[in-house]
């Protein structure tokens, strides 16, 4: 079967079976009072990063500053050990290290008995141009056996940019935006706790910068447009693709997403990576009755 024909076909049949309750939407809500809230992955991840509590640089600007916190089952108390934390951020001048053998700014840690974990840096800058700045930021992903993988960033208060920025401007970004102490010795630090969840909606806010229309690499007449609706990211419907009624996008994890009702011999999924330049690409994947593997690049502009 082929990929557009099985959407086309299954098309009406994930809208009912989302009908008669057999697929429950949250929203954007998470299980229990203590969620912790997404954010897109971002063009800047780098995956093996160094197992390491500190990542100062002698001699690099920058205000030290230490993020600790702990990490939780998703009954919002019990302490989860050994989870994998990653954490990433710009230096002084508000530049990642994409590319060098050093990782600057990268690391990763595992929880201890008591779900602690603690980071030593620098404080993040904001960084852009003109109007367009993001505001200061760590980029944090968390991943724990019998949870799905957290993927997040953490602002500060006072930043002039939190309100211009759509991620940290969102209402679910708010237990996100984090006070900073001041010590004596002239050092900072902040806290934040993270309760897993075995299942997550996507961040509300990180939808609108997927939403759009993607134009196939190799095909420019072959467009799919991508909307928000009930707060769940949605193949747009009209008789060109053959779903008059769309087509909604169920979160996985780590801007990945699929379709409730397919099954899983046919591998379906929509992944998305954010580039350096602002636009969005969007590789849909699909397994056919061969078994062989499809691959459609599609491309949003900025």
């Amino acid at each position: 079967m082929k990929r557009r024909i099985f959407l086309k076909t299954s098309a009406l049949s994930a809208i009912a079976v989302s009908a008669t309750g057999f697929v429950r939407l949250e929203g954007d809500r998470y299980v229990g009072d203590c969620e912790t809230t997404s954010d897109v992955l971002g063009p800047f991840y780098r995956p093996d990063s160094p197992v390491r509590s500190s990542l100062v640089i002698k001699g690099e600007k920058g205000a030290p500053i230490e993020l600790f916190g702990k990490i939780k089952h998703d009954d919002c108390i019990t302490p989860y050990k050994n989870a994998k934390i990653e954490l990433w951020h710009c230096d002084g001048n508000g530049v990642y290290d994409n590319e060098s053998a050093d990782f600057k700014y990268r690391g990763t840690l595992y929880s201890d008995n008591e779900g602690n974990y603690s980071f030593k840096t620098i404080l993040p800058v904001p960084y852009g141009e003109g109007d367009n700045y993001r505001p200061a930021h760590f980029h944090l992903m968390i991943s724990a056996e019998g949870y799905q993988p957290l993927v997040t960033q953490l602002y500060f208060t006072g930043d002039p940019w939190l309100e211009k920025d759509s991620g940290s401007a969102s209402p679910t970004a708010k237990r996100r935006i984090l006070e900073v102490q001041n010590l004596k010795d002239g050092s900072k630090k902040v806290s934040f706790d993270i309760s897993m969840a075995k299942k997550l909606a996507a961040e509300p806010a990180a939808l609108d910068r997927l939403i759009g229309i993607y134009v196939n690499e190799k095909d420019a007449n072959k467009k799919t447009e991508l909307i928000k609706k009930d707060k769940q990211l949605w193949i747009k419907g009209d008789k060109a693709n053959g779903m008059p009624f769309g087509m909604n996008l169920e979160y996985i994890t780590n801007n990945t997403f699929t379709i409730s009702g397919v099954p899983p011999k046919y591998q379906l999924s929509f992944v998305f990576e954010v580039m350096p330049s602002g636009e969005v690409k969007m590789m849909e994947n699909f397994t056919n009755e061969k078994g062989e593997k499809e691959t459609t690049v599609s491309v949003k502009g900025k």
